[in-house]
């Protein structure tokens, strides 16, 4: 699984990073996570608000911060 965390490295893109990191710490899930700052590879995924929150190559949060308990139940529907 690869978990990509897009946005330009501003407060809330370090947030959902850590936010991240901290659900996975607590899941027993193989899974790498990406920092993508490049402001083109960002729209490539047709995102208008960072941060995001991409789940391999699904886009599952957008413009905000989830807690680390809703990353937790958005990776586990994500796993296939």
């Amino acid at each position: 699984m690869i978990i990509k965390v897009l946005g330009p490295g501003c407060t809330n893109c370090k947030n959902l990073e850590r936010a991240t990191k901290e659900a996975l710490a607590q899941m027993d899930v193989d899974a790498t996570i990406e920092k993508v700052e490049d402001y083109a590879l960002i729209m490539g995924y047709g995102v208008m608000s960072t941060p995001a929150l991409v789940i391999d190559e699904k886009v599952v949060v957008t413009g905000r911060v989830p807690k680390p308990n809703e990353i937790r139940e958005l990776i586990t529907a994500n796993i296939a």
